[in-house]
Parts: C-alpha cells; sequence; structure tokens
C-alpha cells in the first residue's frame, strides 16, 4: 500500500503509510525502503548496467543447476502422469488432477522466476535489498510471473470439474456401456443439464484475479497512489458478488443462542452483508501487503493462510456422514488453494532470506484476491476474518499513523543496523517545534508503559517526545524481542501466525458450540 520507492525486504510497499492521499506527514528519520526501484533507461552509462548485472548474477543465476532442471523435469513428468490417468476415472478425478497441476504449476513457476529474471532487471524492474550489509540488485515484480502461471494453470483446470458434467450429456447418461440409435440421438443443445452456476463461479473468480493481478502489475509499475488503488479490489469483487446473489443470495446469519429469544434464530442483514463481504474483499488483499517489510514474510504469511484454508476444506471433506452438505463448495476452494500453494511456495524458495527476487504487490494483491475468492463463493467468510486476526491487529495497530493522528513515514519497515547486521524498530522522529497534541502524546505514553510502543524522551525535558517506533506489527515484534536477524523475525511471525489460525479454527469449529447449537460439522457435541 504504498508509492515507490518500495518498502519490503521483499519488493511489496506494504510496510508504508497511505502517502499524500489521506494526508497523512511524511516525517522522520526512518529506515531506508528495503526495496528501492532503479530504473534506469537504456541510455544510462554502461558502468552501471554492468554492475547491476554482476549483483544480479552473484544473487539470481539465470539458468537452472543440473539437479534443479532434473528434479523439475521428474515433477512434471510425474504429475502430468498423474493427470493423464485421471482421464480414465469416470468423474475425471478433479481433486487429484488439481493436485497433478499444482506440481506442475510449481515446476513452471519455479523455472519461469528463475530465466525471467535478468528480463525483468533489464526492464528496469529492479530494487535494492537495503537491509543487508551489502546491498544488492534483484528483480522485482515476481509476483506478476506468479500470478500468470495460477492463472494458466486454472483455466486448464475448468473443464475437469465438469467431465462427469459433459459425459453424462454426450454419452448415454454417464454409461459408457449404453449403445444408442441415431434416432434416439438428442439433436441441438447437449448440454441443457449443465452446472451452468458451477461454471460462472469458476469464470467470475478467474475475472477477479484477473482485475486483481492487473491492479498489482499497475502498481508496480507506475506507482499508483494509495487512495487511488485501496479501494480498487472492491471493484475486481463484482463478479464474485454477482455470482453469490444469483447463485447463493443467503443474507441471513445466525443468532447466538443466548440472543434468540430476543432476536429469532436468524437475522437477515440484507444489502449490510454484501458491504461486509465488500470490506472483506477490500481488506483480505491490502492486508498482505500491510504486513511486509521483510524477506519473505508476504508469501510466507500467505502459504500459512492457505494451507489453514487447505485444511478447513478437508475437516469437511472427512466429515462424517460423508458427504456433508457443503463438500462442494470446499472442494472448489481446494481447487484454487492447491495451485496457489504451488506457485506460492516456488516463489518463496527465492524470496526467503536471504532473498534473490521481490515479489512486489502484484504477488501480495493477487494472494490476497485468492482468498476472497475461496471464502465467498466457498461461503466461509468468517473462517478467513479469523484467519486474518495478525492482519487485522496490524492494521489497528497501524491506524494512527495511516490516518494521519501520528506522522507516518512513507516506509515503515525495521531499520537495518550494519554494526550488528540485526533488525531493530524504525522510528518517527519529533522535533521541539512539531510535538503530538496532549491526547496523541497521552496515548502514545500509555502505548510505551504497556510496551507496546518504543518512546524516547528528552532527557533535559521528559515532556518532549524525541521519537517513537513506528507503528507496525513488525516494529512491534522487535520492540518485544529486541533486535533481531531478518530471517528469524520472519520465522517468529509466521509461526505466531500459524498459532492464531489453528486456534481461529479451532475457535471456528468447536468452541462455536458455547454459543451455537452446532458446530460447523452439524454435530451438537464432540
Amino acid at each position: 500500500m504504498s508509492s515507490s520507492p518500495r518498502g519490503s525486504g521483499s519488493g511489496a510497499g506494504a510496510a508504508s503509510g497511505p502517502g499524500p492521499g489521506l494526508g497523512a506527514a511524511a516525517n522522520g528519520h526512518t529506515a531506508p525502503p528495503a526495496a528501492v526501484r532503479t530504473s534506469v533507461p537504456s541510455s544510462a552509462s554502461s558502468k552501471y548496467n554492468k554492475a547491476d548485472n554482476a549483483a544480479i548474477a552473484a544473487g539470481l543465476p539465470s539458468a537452472l543447476s543440473r539437479t534443479e532442471t532434473r528434479s523439475l523435469l521428474a515433477l512434471a513428468a510425474a504429475c502430468a502422469a498423474v493427470l493423464a490417468n485421471t482421464v480414465r476415472r469416470d468423474d475425471g478425478a478433479p481433486l487429484t488432477a488439481s493436485l497433478a497441476l499444482s506440481g506442475i504449476a510449481f515446476a513452471a513457476c519455479y523455472a519461469m522466476i528463475r530465466w525471467l529474471g535478468p528480463t525483468f532487471v533489464a526492464a528496469g524492474i529492479r530494487g535494492a535489498d537495503v537491509n543487508k550489509a551489502q546491498r544488492r540488485v534483484l528483480p522485482e515484480c515476481m509476483g506478476a510471473v506468479c500470478a500468470v502461471v495460477y492463472l494458466l494453470v486454472v483455466m486448464v483446470f475448468i473443464p475437469v470439474p465438469f467431465y462427469k458434467d459433459i459425459v453424462a450429456a454426450t454419452s448415454g447418461g454417464g454409461n459408457r456401456d449404453v449403445v444408442l440409435h441415431a434416432a434416439h440421438v438428442q439433436r441441438g443443445r447437449l448440454l441443457h443439464r449443465f452446472p451452468h452456476s458451477k461454471l460462472a463461479s469458476f469464470l467470475s473468480a478467474i475475472i477477479s484475479l484477473q482485475s486483481i493481478t492487473l491492479l498489482g502489475i499497475g502498481d508496480d509499475l507506475f506507482d499508483i497512489r494509495w487512495r487511488h488503488k485501496f479501494f480498487i479490489p472492491a471493484f475486481a469483487a463484482i463478479p464474485l458478488l454477482v455470482v453469490y446473489f444469483v447463485d447463493f443470495g443467503v443474507t441471513s446469519v445466525v443468532v447466538p443462542t443466548p440472543l434468540q429469544p430476543y432476536l429469532g434464530e436468524l437475522v437477515d442483514l440484507g444489502p449490510l452483508y454484501y458491504c461486509y463481504m465488500t470490506a472483506v474483499a477490500i481488506f483480505s488483499p491490502n492486508s498482505i501487503n500491510i504486513l511486509a517489510g521483510v524477506n519473505g514474510i508476504e508469501v510466507a504469511q500467505s502459504v500459512v493462510v492457505a494451507g489453514l484454508l487447505v485444511v478447513n476444506d478437508a475437516l469437511y471433506l472427512l466429515a462424517d456422514p460423508y458427504p456433508h452438505p457443503a463438500t462442494d463448495s470446499h472442494l472448489f476452494s481446494l481447487y484454487f488453494l492447491l495451485p496457489f500453494l504451488g506457485v506460492s511456495l516456488a516463489l518463496l524458495a527465492h524470496n526467503w532470506y536471504p532473498a534473490r527476487v521481490f515479489v512486489g504487490d502484484t504477488y501480495c494483491y493477487f494472494a490476497g484476491m485468492v482468498f476472497v475468492v475461496v471464502s465467498i463463493l466457498g461461503h466461509f467468510s468468517k473462517t478467513l476474518v479469523l484467519l486474518l486476526v495478525p492482519q487485522i491487529a496490524n492494521f489497528v495497530y497501524s491506524a494512527p499513523q495511516i490516518f494521519g493522528l501520528v506522522p507516518c513515514p512513507r516506509h515503515r519497515m525495521p531499520r537495518f543496523v550494519a554494526r550488528t547486521g540485526l533488525l531493530e524498530p524504525s522510528v518517527t522522529v519529533w522535533s521541539p517545534a512539531r510535538q503530538p497534541p496532549r491526547p496523541v502524546a497521552a496515548v502514545l505514553r500509555l502505548l510505551a508503559r504497556l510496551r507496546l510502543l518504543r518512546l524516547v524522551a528528552d532527557p533535559q525535558n521528559p515532556d518532549v517526545i524525541q521519537e517513537t517506533s513506528n507503528m507496525t506489527l513488525l516494529n512491534l515484534w522487535l520492540v518485544w524481542r529486541g533486535p533481531l536477524r531478518e530471517d528469524r523475525l520472519t520465522m517468529e511471525v509466521v509461526v505466531m501466525q500459524t498459532l492464531v489460525g489453528l486456534f481461529g479454527l479451532f475457535v471456528r469449529h468447536r468452541l462455536a458450540l458455547l454459543i451455537f447449537k452446532e458446530d460447523n460439522w452439524g454435530s451438537s457435541g464432540y
């Protein structure tokens, strides 16, 4: 959610403020951006280009090693064989096919990231990783490669879930042993019983993902202002909301048992429910973009959320008795999540510390929209909210800076200390002439007492604030834990995200029995 220069060790502009759009003051002594765009025209000096090329060669070999080539080819061949074998199944084995395509997506994405890195650098799409003693220039916007591979794989997959329906409509009701005489063959439109609503869900999901990918690429290339791009995910979600309205249309929510004597069992929110889903569609892509600033954090948190959603889907598919009424919805979710995990793991292999590529804003928006797609069309948006609690906490904690109550530097990622090689919280500097209003100062001091902020006061005049740590979850973690190496910070935050997500699933599926008559599996007890 920032403008250039890039504000993340992964190439996303995330740990940044809103920029001029919300009137937040850019101020203070902060860490330099972790991925600074260095777009250079072709007429630039050859010396600069040679230096860049040397940095790229050191950080990201453009050619795959023999071991990598053999491993990727073996994986792709095995997955292709599994995919070909699914055609022999009467139902097309869509889940198996999705797993196979996910493996192919991993191999393709891994290879293309390696091959296209120098091309991106030559086009000026590059950034400097400043959270290192030696700042290397790396290719940026690799999330676009990830998104394109993903979209192609999902498009190839579209016929697979409908294989059984196509066979049923074109070859004797699905029984290949039935012989039809020419006089009895139905003429005209054969797919009158085809599940068009299900196909509409797939197509609307692809349209939304394509739209958000274009937004991300545009942001990476043209540095769209925060105020201009913040609400664009809502427009990308319109196809999803239209299909939800036509295909499902449920806007009622179950009332907790203690309140049912007063409100009844259901409350119809009507248009407010669509406002809620729109808010989820806006928040999810931006939330991934906000919680950023160090190598690997954007992709790692997305992999964790996707993995937890896969676990959530598996709980329904393994429910007893089978099938659960929501089986189709959660199969739909898996068809989109498995390829996403495939391309994300390939990207994470290159973006983990020390990063060899930056993901750019494209990946952040794309990943967030994948979660929106599966949660809205899979009808479990409230579960997604539980899994995004760390991102929600990061947004709430950042709100004073985002909305201009506290000066907001353009980039708020942790500050690299070359002497120690560790990251420390970045800070906003307050001058004696420009102090926060008294109510804001009182809140800042309270947060400092609660160890939710690092505050440095003037030794000569304790009433004067000299600096405060920037309000992001990564900086807060460093306030709690002290200076950390970049990969250690990423790992600890990812572990926290995993634990919070697992607890969220427990709340959704089991603790809900404390206030609802039934859990998500339709049982009234363990």
